[in-house]
């Protein structure tokens, strides 16, 4: 991701994307390609968003490459030339759009809530002692008893043998646990994990892609490792 910044454009609750050959399309894309749809142009898209034409320009071409032509563009002309969107960039937004729909319709209803205590604080980040491990969670301060809420559109599942390591990194949290239902729609797919606790198993639902369900190839039963952000993690006093 580049480091331009589109101020008019605001964060999705959550990450929809759409991948193909190694590639991730998200909401940055998708408003790049209705930008140069309504200009007319690659650069009077790039000039609207505040992004640079190089890199937008960059951007495009790995998108092309990935997910085949999305902008057509012609030279001269009594119009001056220009570029428009391909039917392949139409159905491709179409298809992300369904996506965001449907991540919309379940994502906030979704969502997994453990208890614990706060054992160490670093600013507005906690470290949670919970049933199933420490976890690290915004969190109100001089709270000490809490329930820790995750949404499932925030838990990213790995394979075990392509997962981040343990204590990789500080702002990640990551479990171990075994796939215990997957129910898939048109473009979404609820996976549930179960996660070995000190007072049982604990339910975590993950919303992913279809196209995520496909690749890891998840079934009931196979190990799986989940991690999410600490700071999508977020604790309440109870």
């Amino acid at each position: 991701m580049d480091g331009d910044a589109d101020s008019d454009v605001p964060a999705p609750a959550f990450e929809a994307r759409l991948h193909a050959e190694g590639v991730e399309f998200d909401d940055r894309d998708a408003v790049l390609l209705r930008t140069v749809a309504a200009e007319g142009s690659l650069n009077a898209a790039a000039s609207a968003l505040g992004r640079s034409y190089s890199r937008a320009h960059g951007r495009l071409g790995e998108l092309e490459e990935a997910f085949g032509p999305l902008v057509e563009r012609t030279r001269g002309g009594a119009g001056g030339g220009g570029s428009r969107l391909t039917d392949g960039a139409r159905a491709l937004l179409a298809r992300y759009d369904r996506l965001r729909a449907e991540f919309t319709g379940v994502a906030e209803a979704t969502e997994t809530v453990v208890e614990g205590r706060v054992v160490e604080r670093t600013g507005e980040l906690a470290v949670v002692e919970t049933d199933v491990g420490r976890l690290r969670a915004l969190t109100p301060p001089d709270a000490e008893a809490v329930q820790v809420t995750l949404r499932a559109d925030a838990v990213t599942l790995h394979a075990p043998a392509d997962a981040p390591p343990a204590g990789g990194t500080s702002a990640r949290n990551r479990l171990e646990g075994v796939v215990g239902t997957v129910e898939v729609g048109e473009a979404v797919g609820t996976v549930t994990v179960g996660i070995d606790g000190r007072d049982g198993n604990v339910s975590l639902a993950a919303l992913v892609t279809v196209e995520s369900v496909e690749r890891l190839e998840l079934a009931p039963g196979d190990p799986v490792v989940v991690t999410f952000k600490a700071t999508a993690t977020r604790a309440v006093p109870r």
